[in-house]
């Protein structure tokens, strides 16, 4: 696939480099960002949802969050999420509220007190007399390589597969369509439910990773998704750039973007502290590629990108071969 002219960093640092606080970034990002999915592919059956596009009213109220976050520190209340999908989760919330579409959020259907039968992440409004049921995830999916030649199920999407290599995207919207979408069915849910679902859909943000950084064409797949590439330990001699950053977990979401520079990383000094990291732990590590711009005292992502550890193709290697014989 050709490269865009623009990045996806790029973009959002024009558009939203006036917003400083890691929340309100986030959301934007959740507003902005393209989905994952092609909600047109005949692959999924009309059952993907998408976000308007950001509007002059949505830009405005972000900027009045970012001067006075008040309002969405309430949402979130004293306890922190640490698990990125609770957090991502938690900020649509808050956005679907301010809309005045949220009938329920996180809405547990249980068939009996031991029991749980599932979970409705949005209920929105639908008219008077139905609403809305939005399963929503934000994924971050790595290629695997040496697999990708093959089609594999949902036209290659079991190729994408989680950092830790316990998920794929093909698996993922198998759940999602197999149990998740049905849930209003249930009738447990039908019980609960203030009015009946007239629609249901998934709405997936995310970010997909490539080797080599370039990537196929999949179907299924936005065009437009947000990208990343992937290496191994030992191939960040490769990668273009001079300074890096390592990426706490929540804050995954949106391209980094702060104005201090004081924790950047040369080359060398990223090998070393992600060699060491690996003795003990296998997780691949999502990195910034960092610039400092001077002019504006700012140090914001260039591209990101998982560094995994040198065994993680053979591990995922394994994982194939184990899924081939349970299938």
């Amino acid at each position: 696939m050709d490269t865009p002219a623009e990045t996806y960093q790029q973009g959002f640092h024009r558009r939203w480099g006036h917003l400083r606080r890691a929340r309100v970034r986030a959301l934007a990002w959740l507003l902005d960002a393209p989905g994952l999915l092609d909600e047109q592919d005949p692959l999924w059956s009309g059952r993907i949802a998408s976000l308007p596009p950001v509007d002059a009213a949505t830009a405005q109220w972000l900027a009045r969050l970012d001067h006075d976050p008040a309002a969405l520190d309430a949402a979130f209340g004293e306890r922190k999420p640490t698990r990125l999908g609770l957090y991502a989760e938690k900020l649509m919330a808050f956005y679907f509220a301010a809309q005045g579409r949220l009938v329920a959020h996180s809405l547990q259907v249980r068939a009996s007190p031991n029991d749980t039968v599932g979970e409705f992440d949005f209920l929105l409004e639908h008219g008077p007399d139905a609403v809305e049921h939005i399963e929503f995830a934000t994924k971050f999916y790595l290629l695997d390589d040496d697999a990708a030649g093959g089609q594999g199920r949902e036209g290659g999407l079991d190729m994408l597969v989680g950092p830790n290599l316990a998920d794929s995207l093909g698996r993922k919207m198998r759940k999602v369509f197999a149990q998740q979408l049905d849930l209003g069915r249930h009738p447990a849910a039908q019980a609960l439910l203030p009015r009946p679902v007239a629609q249901a859909r998934a709405l997936v943000k995310g970010w997909l990773f490539y080797p080599a950084g370039s990537w196929p064409r999949m179907r299924g797949i936005a065009a437009g998704h947000c990208r990343g590439f992937w290496c191994a330990l030992d191939e960040i001699d490769a990668l273009a750039g001079e300074a890096f950053l390592p990426l706490p977990r929540l804050q995954w979401l949106a391209p980094f973007r702060a104005a201090s520079a004081t924790w950047m990383l040369d080359r060398a000094q990223l090998h070393a502290e992600l060699s060491a990291q690996f003795e003990t732990a296998s997780a691949p590590v999502l990195v910034a590629v960092v610039r400092h711009v001077p002019a504006l005292g700012l140090v914001e992502e260039v591209e990101r990108g998982f560094i995994v550890p040198n065994d993680w193709r053979g591990r995922a290697a394994a994982r194939r071969n184990t899924a081939g014989r349970a299938d």
